[in-house]
């Protein structure tokens, strides 16, 4: 039997694992000039978690979860999204009380979702999200949005489109819920098995299928637009204000619904326009969840977030051409010849390495040719030659291998001298 990585799970090996390092440390930074602070939550939650939080009338919670019992028969499930994990810690923790609010958080996290593989869309996948919890002030939609944003556009990113939409309060869904279901239900044989059950348990969530979505009746289905009471109006109406102070362009889509039940007011989606870059153009989505923290045995506290992930970043990083600047070259490499040469390498390589440099030496018993091969193949800048004459002086040979000069340095000398070379004497 041939062992292979699990279907819809990928390895990410070193060289694109740099990639990765440099993108999220990348962001880190933006999220630090935001003033957002990071949260790590389990892997797994218990299934209620999800159930509650998400929606038990979401595709992720009917269909797409790794749920398993525990040896104490308690119902766990693998993280499908982040937003209902860090509401619980919210709660949990009672971070609520905390006198600095609203609590502005970030993560980068491995969410699971059994569903069909393909190209940007794994069943493990990597997501960063953000989430304020303890503000329904419209400024903070707008700067989530504006966080969003900037991420994309500080790694290079110039065709995007940012689609926006209201799911208003509790009092105008339910009108517009009603006015679905009256348009939907004359078609409601015509429609797929899913959405005739959403039409009877979230007859919004009709808008966002993808299978009926060029049915005719999707295109003179109700707009929120026109169900929004006063209160919700006027608040999205302060988000656009918002988005224009800051010239962050957006389209607005009535038809935007999200996938998650917990969403209301505010609901966003940002896209790739980039030639060639698939059929699923979204990049990120969120919105506001007023409520989910009651949902969650909480305070009633309101929240906004989003999810973007990590595979299909890099996607349109390659869709643009973007280059990610890593690096990939050695600072020093040390060829050793002989027994107690060897030794005294060992001692070395320690020696800078604790001093910041960044070293490495064979461990194949090469010869003098193949060291300096493997040095090259590094992309090393200084290869260091001790065999038994230096040892003997106490001395080693430093190459700059763009230069081809090479000067003797006691051993003494050695860490001080490559510092001066290499980093400035730092």
């Amino acid at each position: 039997m041939e062992i292979k990585a699990p279907r819809g799970t990928q390895d990410i090996l070193p060289k694109e694992a740099k990639k990765w390092e440099y993108v999220e440390n990348k962001i880190k930074g933006i999220c630090e000039d935001f003033h957002f602070e990071e949260i790590r939550t389990p892997v797994f939650e218990h299934t209620e978690v999800f159930a509650r939080g998400v929606g038990d009338t979401t595709d992720i919670v009917q269909k797409e979860m790794y749920t398993f019992e525990d040896r104490g028969g308690r119902s766990l499930t693998l993280r499908p999204e982040g937003t209902a994990s860090v509401t619980r810690a919210f709660v949990e923790n009672k971070l609520y009380g905390d006198p600095n609010q609203p609590v502005k958080l970030y993560y980068f996290a491995q969410m699971f979702r059994y569903e069909r593989p393909q190209q940007g869309r794994m069943r493990q996948l990597n997501q960063f999200g953000v989430e304020v919890l303890g503000s329904a002030d419209p400024a903070v939609d707008a700067e989530v949005i504006d966080l969003a944003m900037t991420v994309y556009q500080k790694l290079g990113l110039t065709s995007l489109k940012l689609v926006i939409n209201s799911l208003g309060d509790t009092e105008s869904r339910k009108k517009h819920r009603e006015a679905l279901i009256n348009h939907f239900s004359p078609h409601k044989e015509e429609l797929c098995r899913d959405c005739q059950t959403r039409l009877e348990q979230n007859p919004m969530r009709v808008l966002d299928c993808k299978t009926d979505r060029n049915h005719p009746a999707m295109k003179t289905a109700p707009s929120i637009l026109d169900y929004l009471n006063e209160e919700s109006s006027n608040y999205f109406e302060q988000v656009k204000e918002y988005l224009d102070l800051m010239n962050i362009s957006y389209e607005v889509d009535p038809n935007l619904v999200r996938g998650l039940d917990y969403y209301n007011h505010t609901a966003f989606e940002i896209m790739s326009e980039a030639e060639g870059f698939g059929a699923i153009t979204t990049l990120a989505g969120g919105g506001r969840y007023n409520g989910l923290t009651e949902q969650l045995g909480g305070p009633n506290t309101p929240g906004i977030g989003f999810g973007m992930g990590i595979e299909r970043l890099l996607m349109a990083l390659e869709a643009e051409k973007v280059e990610i600047p890593v690096k990939d070259e050695l600072d020093c490499y040390i060829v050793s010849l002989g027994e107690l040469p060897k030794k005294e390498a060992v001692r070395l390589v320690h020696e800078l390495r604790i001093n910041g440099i960044q070293v490495d030496q064979d461990y194949q018993g090469r010869k003098i040719k193949a060291q300096f091969k493997a040095a090259d193949r590094y992309h090393t800048k200084f290869v260091l030659v001790l065999g038994e004459d230096e040892l003997e002086k106490q001395v080693i040979n430093v190459k700059d291998m763009a230069t081809g000069e090479q000067i003797e340095v006691p051993l003494q000398q050695l860490v001080t001298t490559m510092k001066e070379k290499l980093i400035g004497g730092k």
